[in-house]
């Protein structure tokens, strides 16, 4: 053991001392906490509940919605946003500077995002079509592929984001925050029609993404800018939820009648500006804790694997409940969550569905970070002195 904490250590060690001195790893770090924050969030409020030769999704927000603060903590797609904004801006800036043109940079962004997706697809189309012909029930295998492939929407509007850069780098977030407050007042105080709600799929996402635009530009680094955004975000949310009727939960409750995630409502939009100032605010202290080669290292490794994280964490969850199945109808996999023994069962059960991503990310990392043998990865690599500006660049999504 000891042998294996010093092997560990070197290694973090070698991390630490091939980054470039000049690179902000509080970006990375802030995009590692927000791929985690949505994976734990979704092993805590998913759940997938046996009802005999069946399964259906359930929460525990149905049952006990004064959980609803487990939601703030893990609903954290705003800073993913922000961090795409800030990364993706300052990427095409740099390429701009080099003379690459638009669709080289486009090719190279998109790839880096969608490499992942082909083995998703293949996996769970075979797998879909491997339980119907053994007999398994249309309404399960319905609702397993439409977990296993829910993250796919965030990859597409996050894609149409980035493809749109150029025009966004000098947009103001407060458009699309307009934007956002209109649809809402159309749809709940004038009584218009729901799917005018999908607006905000674009615009409520795009009020974060323009907000790391503006970090880029150097106009969110007064500290001051950040406890605005905290500020405002929290009251504007508090009375949002207090005195107009927007629920509490910053992610769907089946059942419920509006959700504040799908699509977007100003709840949520308000709510992410709070998280976007929280995480400005915290940006030095990220810079203090990753300069501990152990901590930066751990970092560097979620964000190589970014995405294979994020497109099979569900498969993940999905294989623990299978997997729990074989012995029984087990507390916190297959019961109703309607109480805080399910709480608790599911936090016990939380390393074997660590153990299950693990599984999927040694698998599936390959398609991610292309292949590589050898040579430093992506995301410490240095970059020759004309390009010193890439090499803040986080190489990812």
């Amino acid at each position: 053991m000891r042998e294996l904490r010093k092997y560990i250590g070197e290694g973090a060690a070698r991390l630490d001392a091939a980054t470039p001195v000049d690179r902000d790893r509080a970006v990375d770090a802030l995009r590692a906490f927000a791929i985690l924050g949505v994976v734990l969030g979704h092993w805590l409020v998913t759940a997938l509940v046996a009802d005999g030769g069946a399964l259906h999704t359930a929460s525990p927000l149905q049952h006990m919605p004064w959980l609803a603060p487990i939601s703030w903590a893990f609903q954290t797609l705003a800073v993913f946003f922000l961090v795409g904004g800030h990364v993706a801006t300052r990427s095409y800036t740099s390429a701009r500077a080099r003379g690459t043109t638009y669709g080289a940079w486009l090719t190279a962004r998109l790839s880096r995002l969608f490499k992942p997706v082909a083995a998703v697809l293949t996996l769970w189309t075979v797998a879909a079509a491997g339980l119907l012909l053994t007999g398994a029930e249309f309404g399960t295998v319905h609702t397993l592929v439409k977990l296993a492939l829910s993250p796919m929407w965030f990859l597409v509007v996050f894609a149409a984001l980035t493809a749109a850069t150029p025009l966004l780098t000098r947009l103001s977030p407060l458009w699309p925050l307009a934007v956002v407050l209109h649809v809402d007042l159309i749809r709940f105080g004038l009584g218009g029609p729901a799917w005018l709600g999908w607006v905000n799929v674009a615009a409520g996402w795009l009020v974060p993404y323009t907000l790391g635009a503006a970090w880029t530009r150097g106009e969110l680094e007064r500290r001051r800018a950040g406890w605005v955004l905290v500020a405002g975000g929290a009251v504007a949310t508090a009375a949002l939820v207090a005195w107009a009727g927007y629920p509490a939960s910053m992610v769907g409750v089946p059942g419920a009648a509006v959700s504040n995630l799908n699509p977007p409502t100003l709840a949520a939009v308000t709510f992410g500006l709070a998280q976007c100032g929280l995480a400005l605010l915290l940006r030095d202290r990220l810079r203090g804790a990753m300069r501990r080669p152990a901590a930066w290292a751990a970092v560097a490794l979620v964000n190589l694997s970014a995405m294979t994280v994020f497109l099979w964490h569900q498969t993940a969850l999905m294989a623990t409940t299978a997997t729990g199945l074989l012995a029984g109808r087990l507390p916190g996999l297959h019961t109703v969550p309607d109480g805080l023994g399910w709480v608790a069962a599911r936090l016990a059960w939380l390393p074997v569905f660590a153990l299950a991503l693990a599984v999927c990310w040694t698998a599936f990392r390959s398609y991610e970070q292309g292949g590589r043998r050898g040579g430093a990865p992506r995301v410490v690599r240095r970059h020759r002195p004309t390009e010193r500006t890439r090499s803040v660049e986080v190489h990812g999504v």
